[in-house]
């Protein structure tokens, strides 16, 4: 197939579509921010956790392998 295909820019349809589309998105837009709302509304407030335990930073080992203070 050698044929080319012709791709037209300057038909009004697709600018129509994408009109169509952009109103049936719009609904819903609005549902999920109205949902995320509700959500941000309905949060608890929380405590920060407890700080950890202490951590170990190094080790210090002598030459026969024992631990040193």
């Amino acid at each position: 197939m050698k044929h080319q295909m012709e791709l037209s820019l300057n038909s009004s349809a697709p600018a129509f579509r994408r009109a169509a589309r952009r109103q049936r998105r719009l609904p819903s837009a609005h549902w999920w921010f109205d949902q995320m709302r509700k959500a941000v509304d309905a949060a608890t407030e929380w405590e920060p956790a407890q700080p950890g335990r202490p951590e170990q930073r190094h080790l210090s080992l002598a030459a026969d392998g024992t631990q040193t203070a």
